[in-house]
């Protein structure tokens, strides 16, 4: 049993069993919190925001890029719950006011390692690429997030969050175990050699299956928007993921943390989701008009 473990962790390059019990205990805290309250489901999305930003940020300033950690926090603490508590004017005004707040707070601590440190230097060059990625943390990962916290706040929006969650888990899982049995041609091998266009066919397949399942039984939407709404978060999830891995090869890190046996970090975690839950957010919008386009052709 051990040599097989092994055989199997060593083809998967990851201690699968150890992937396996952590994504078993995320997924069980994603669907309790949906399906008891899905207010519940606030605090969890901000604990994962906060997460995945420290870990961004960690990862920056290990390869000297000083984004600001704590006023990073402070607003990924701050949008998740205006995004679901609030408009979206007042969400729009909280948010950037959040990204000028932590660019501001890496100015004025330049300025001022300036004045105590006057060897230390900061060039103007140097700043620019701090701000920019300060705001990048925010604008990737913060305001993506915000998307997931909005679709949940609309009318049985813990179920569109719950389907598009599962769409994209399935669409991982059939693409990951495709790509094993399967996986001969290379989709990005630049960016991540690991994906294949074999894997995507297998992820996108497993994925609508789910997709129709979710539409027909928790959406009330007919089986045919399930093929739509696979092929747009495949898409995202897709995306998401080499996104994910073009940071970290410009990092150069092969996970964002080991938070997490088996599977890197958080961030190594939610890279499909993050695009994936603004698609889900113009889905649900689009569900109504194309519903009714149907009907009139009908």
């Amino acid at each position: 049993m051990r040599r097989i473990n092994d055989q199997v962790n060593e083809r998967s390059g990851r201690n699968l069993l150890s992937a396996i019990g952590i994504a078993a205990v995320l997924i069980a805290a994603v669907l309790l919190t949906l399906l008891i309250d899905k207010r519940l489901f606030i605090p969890l999305g901000m604990a994962i925001c906060v997460l995945v930003v420290v870990e961004l940020t960690t990862a920056m300033r290990r390869v000297g890029r000083r984004v600001p950690r704590i006023p990073s926090v402070l607003v990924a603490l701050t949008i998740v719950p205006i995004a679901y508590f609030f408009p979206p004017s007042v969400f729009w005004v909280a948010f950037l006011t959040g990204v000028l707040f932590v660019v501001g707070w890496r100015l004025v601590e330049a300025g001022l390692h300036r004045v105590q440190r006057s060897r230390l230097v900061t060039s103007r060059r140097q700043l620019a690429i701090d701000a920019s990625s300060s705001a990048f943390v925010h604008f990737y990962v913060t305001f993506l997030s915000a998307f997931t916290v909005i679709l949940l706040s609309q009318p049985l929006g813990e179920f569109w969050v719950l389907s598009f969650i599962s769409v994209v888990v399935a669409v991982d899982t059939g693409a990951y175990a495709a790509g094993l049995q399967w996986g001969r041609t290379k989709l990005a091998p630049r960016i991540s050699p690991g994906k294949t266009w074999e894997g995507i066919v297998g992820g996108f397949v497993f994925g609508t299956v789910i997709a129709i399942i979710a539409c027909v039984w928790l959406l009330n939407l007919p089986w045919w928007f399930g093929l739509i709404m696979s092929v747009a978060l495949t898409v995202t999830g897709v995306c998401g993921d080499l996104t994910e891995s073009m940071i970290k090869r410009d990092l150069g890190v092969k996970d964002m943390s080991n938070w997490l046996p088996g599977h890197g970090g958080f961030f190594d975690r939610v890279d499909s989701l993050l695009p994936s839950g603004a698609m889900a957010f113009a889905l649900y919008f689009w569900s109504t008009p194309l519903m009714e386009f149907a009907q009139r052709l009908g």
